[in-house]
């Protein structure tokens, strides 16, 4: 009732209001707005960055370690770029002193179990999947091959009546060679720890994602199916081992009064990440990059102590620029969601926090197709990234209340405490009703000249713009040279049109054709004249048309499928 309430008077007013601009119908909504709206913050942020240069400072030193130049806790050197080159002429040929070397014992709990989102941001990292073909996937182990247990939870715990099963669940995980020594440990514990497994408490209608206590014919699988169950499984299987334990190292070396930073790992237990593979690390499957600024971690050091004499043999500094924060992916999209746009690592301070996320674990990835469709955002690449329509959407509502992740987090607690008899929803109903006043209120008083869309500017056209000085301008159709003034002055003719096979041509990728030629990534979002979507990468031919570059893939028999 409140989604109906909010998202058809809302859409109305919308409508009505910003069609000369916006164009269409202005669709919004309880959830769908704040996650677009979250969206358009990130892309103003990325609009409106600027590169601030910097250099780093490594130096190599004899017995064979390298350290990272450090002050504080800064390892850039922004504003006088001088003195990096002043600090690599200092320190280079010279005598050190390892002034600290402290050693310190860390441990890493297990994750825990698979709920429908931390299911579906895995996946998307590790495989690229959008959050509904992990949902498919997951849908056709537990409906078809009754593999897994019920995918659409918002749980992340099981209840204790599943425990005579877990021990049996891990048997028949046994015969097959990925899981056999996860399984074989599992089964040899006499008593298993089940702390952080088991919790009647955060268990509503549907328990964690598990696998099935049924024999597990994988050959059987889809390549998605595999791979989701493949996930599923270990993880299973690893909330049973112990923590992985890790050696850490950090030394502190000072030349000529200037110190560096060298730090080290050993894995001394892999404990449950043995279940993924001795050597694995999981932050890299999931294509997560060591912080480059700080140092790399994995280098093997020497045996040093406090106090030891080393020598610089060289060193160098790298020039570098600082960069915009990063557009959502699926994965990082759906843990924005869940936390109503607050960033928190920690996996129990976010589990706490889920009743106050944006929409549940069985409606995000319908949030984002909706979205697609709407087209207000769309895939390029694994990112996900607003269209000028979105755009334009968010710029019409602005700070209005609807657009707050904070807000709408906080209805979905509300609706929550109803759903478990500790809410008022006549006081929750009332709310809404007033918020959807305040809401057509603020669309109608809204001036509609301050809806009209900027153009941007894309450069000279590079059709005739070294000889004219024409540039390429966006219009409401296309990107086209300034030099075409009518149907019978059509001047150059350079355009590219802003909808190509159903997919709308953002500034960023036009801008991408006319520099280089071709998009940076394969593009998802196209549509056949039969309907079926496809990707892409878009080329200028030698007449200066789009054309369709299809990836490898496609040419072999697995299809290259849109996402």
């Amino acid at each position: 009732e409140a989604d109906w309430l909010i998202g058809m008077n809302a859409t109305r007013a919308a409508t009505i209001r910003g069609r000369a601009w916006v164009g269409g119908v202005v669709s919004l909504g309880r959830v769908q707005t704040p996650t677009l709206a979250m969206m358009v913050k990130r892309e103003r942020e990325i609009q409106a960055f600027t590169p601030e240069p910097y250099r780093l400072v490594r130096a190599q030193f004899d017995p064979r370690y390298e350290g990272m130049w450090f002050e504080g806790n800064e390892t850039r050197i922004f504003g006088d770029l001088a003195r990096a080159e002043q600090i690599v002429d200092k320190v280079t040929g010279k005598d050190g002193t390892v002034e600290k070397m402290e050693q310190k014992e860390q441990s890493e709990r297990p994750p825990l179990l698979y709920d429908l989102t931390s299911l579906q941001r895995d996946a998307n990292r590790r495989f690229g999947f959008s959050a509904r073909r992990t949902l498919q996937a997951a849908q056709s182990l537990y409906e078809d091959k009754k593999a897994i247990t019920y995918p659409r939870t918002s749980s992340r715990y099981l209840s204790g009546d599943l425990v005579p099963q877990l021990k049996p669940t891990a048997e028949t995980l046994l015969p097959i060679g990925d899981y056999t020594a996860g399984a074989r440990y599992v089964l040899g514990l006499d008593q298993l720890p089940l702390q952080r497994v088991v919790n009647d408490a955060r268990v509503d209608d549907h328990h964690a994602i598990i696998p099935t206590d049924v024999e597990h014919d994988v050959d059987r699988y889809s390549p998605d199916e595999r791979r989701i169950f493949d996930l599923v499984a270990r993880r299973f299987l690893a909330v049973f081992h112990p923590a992985a334990r890790y050696q850490r190292t950090e030394v502190v070396t000072v030349v000529e009064k200037e110190r560096f930073r060298t730090r080290g790992k050993i894995t001394l237990e892999p404990g449950w990440r043995g279940v993924y593979g001795l050597e694995s690390d999981l932050d890299k499957q999931a294509g997560k990059t060591a912080d480059e600024d700080a140092g790399d971690e994995s280098a093997e050091l020497p045996k040093l102590a406090q106090g030891e004499s080393v020598k610089c043999v060289k060193a160098e500094f790298e020039d570098k620029q600082t960069k915009p924060p990063p557009r959502y992916t699926e994965a990082t999209l759906l843990s924005a969601m869940e936390t109503a746009g607050k960033r928190i690592d920690d996996e129990e301070l976010r589990e706490a926090m889920k009743d106050s996320g944006l929409g549940t674990p069985a409606t995000r990835a319908e949030t984002i197709e909706v979205l697609i469709r709407r087209e207000y955002i769309e895939r390029a690449g694994k990112e996900l990234q607003p269209t000028p329509k979105g755009l334009q959407v968010i710029t019409m509502l602005e700070e209005h209340p609807l657009t707050s992740p904070e807000l709408t987090g906080d209805w979905e607690k509300r609706l929550s405490d109803i759903e478990h008899g500790s809410g008022d929803r006549k006081e929750f109903i009332k709310g809404i009703v007033d918020l959807t006043t305040q809401t057509v209120e603020q669309i109608a008083a809204l001036d509609k000249e301050k809806l009209r869309p900027e153009r941007v500017e894309l450069g000279p056209c590079p059709r005739c713009g070294a000889e004219t000085g024409e540039i390429i301008k966006e219009n409401s159709r296309a990107y086209g040279c300034t030099s075409w003034k009518s149907r019978e002055e059509p001047g150059c003719g350079y355009v590219i049109w802003k909808r190509v096979a159903g997919r709308t041509i953002t500034p960023e990728v036009a801008r991408q054709l006319i520099e280089n030629g071709r998009t940076n990534e394969v593009l998802s979002g196209f549509r056949s004249k039969a309907g079926k979507p496809f990707r892409a990468r878009l080329v200028l031919n030698d007449e200066g048309k789009v054309e369709f570059d299809f990836p490898a893939r496609a040419q072999t028999k697995e299809p290259a499928v849109a996402e």
